[in-house]
């Protein structure tokens, strides 16, 4: 009975993982993944569902990596609503992003995202544990930094087997700090 307990705080990533299996099984990629030209003829629905498809299955396993230390170290910090409406913007934010950046046409995963989280994340520990959120967001802003001077981690790309879209990244760290921005002049306040 303690594991279903246990299990119920994680649901909203449960579940977040499960949409993003079943688009993999499924192979409904080149259905849901952000293609500007797609977008551009009134498919929006890929400005969300891009987001939870991926190239291959190491691409959804480096992700999901991700998305499950979201949810073990970040999650208990707030509301499953105020978690559903920082992923549903950021993912907004990262498309208006790549809309306007020319150098995408198409893209999946969840990594634009997951860079936005761990800035909320890592603003959100460093209430309870400064160190850790303060060595968090070093860590983010200097991946960041270097992915931006240098291109992708060496070995990414590979893992991946496929190029990284660096600036995606860029733009969910971006949206996040716009989170914490409209959370400090109060225009944030999911429950």
């Amino acid at each position: 009975m303690s594991i279903l307990v246990k299990l119920s705080k994680y649901k909203l990533w449960l579940v977040l993982f499960l949409i993003c299996f079943l688009i993999q099984f499924l192979q409904l990629a080149p259905q849901l993944r952000f293609d500007r030209h797609l977008i551009e003829q009134w498919q929006l629905w890929r400005l969300l569902s891009g987001h939870v498809t991926h190239l291959n299955w190491n691409h959804l396993w480096l992700n999901m990596a991700g998305l499950a230390m979201v949810a073990v170290f970040f999650s208990s910090y707030k509301s499953a609503q105020y978690w559903v409406l920082s992923l549903i913007f950021i993912a907004l934010f990262c498309s208006a992003g790549m809309l306007i950046d020319q150098q995408f046409n198409r893209y999946v995963g969840l990594s634009g995202v997951l860079h936005g989280l761990f800035i909320l994340g890592g603003r959100w520990e460093m209430r309870r544990y400064k160190l850790s959120g303060a060595m968090l967001l070093v860590i983010i802003i200097g991946k960041l930094i270097y992915e931006q001077k240098f291109g992708a981690l060496p070995g990414s790309e590979s893992m991946t087997g496929g190029k990284v879209a660096i600036n995606a990244h860029l733009y969910g760290a971006i949206a996040g700090g716009v989170i914490i921005l409209m959370e400090r002049f109060k225009l944030w306040r999911p429950a």
